[in-house]
């Protein structure tokens, strides 16, 4: 139990710190279905992105990392006296499972708030700025695969 706690805790960690940067998971239709604003970004003179959509984008960058800085702060607190409950000799259940919850309430407002950004970004996007950044997303996940 305790094992898997710690487990738990450190992908909550890890899971609300923004996800920029990272290509999709071919079976990860959430991801699929919407882009990373660095991708986005990145290729927007390829999918002519323009100044008003850039600014949008932008924009909206800055109004998530202004909400999220709380949030990731509020989280500090209760993940450290989380793992200071894991620590001692003799768990309780009771106090980790509030605590957990605690940690959890945090980390899905995170989740809200990434989300909303991404679907923003979406919204910002023709359908066929959408189509050829699925495409350019494609390609750079097949350019990194290892080769046999």
């Amino acid at each position: 139990m305790t094992r898997w706690v710690v487990i738990a805790l450190a992908s909550l960690l890890v899971a609300a710190t923004p996800a920029a940067g990272q290509n999709p998971k071919p079976d990860d239709a959430f991801a699929q279905a919407l882009f990373d604003p660095q991708l986005v970004l990145r290729h927007a003179q390829d999918i002519g992105l323009s100044a008003a959509q850039r600014r949008t984008i932008l924009d909206e960058l800055k109004a998530t990392q202004t909400a999220l800085g709380p949030l990731q702060a509020n989280m500090t607190e209760p993940a450290l006296d989380l793992v200071e409950l894991l620590g001692q000799t003799r768990v309780d259940e009771a106090r980790v499972a509030a605590k957990m919850d605690q940690v959890l309430k945090i980390e899905n407002e995170v989740k809200k708030q990434q989300a909303t950004l991404l679907i923003r970004i979406k919204n910002a996007l023709t359908p066929e700025q959408q189509a050829r950044l699925r495409e350019l997303r494609r390609a750079e996940a097949s350019d990194r695969k290892p080769e046999d």
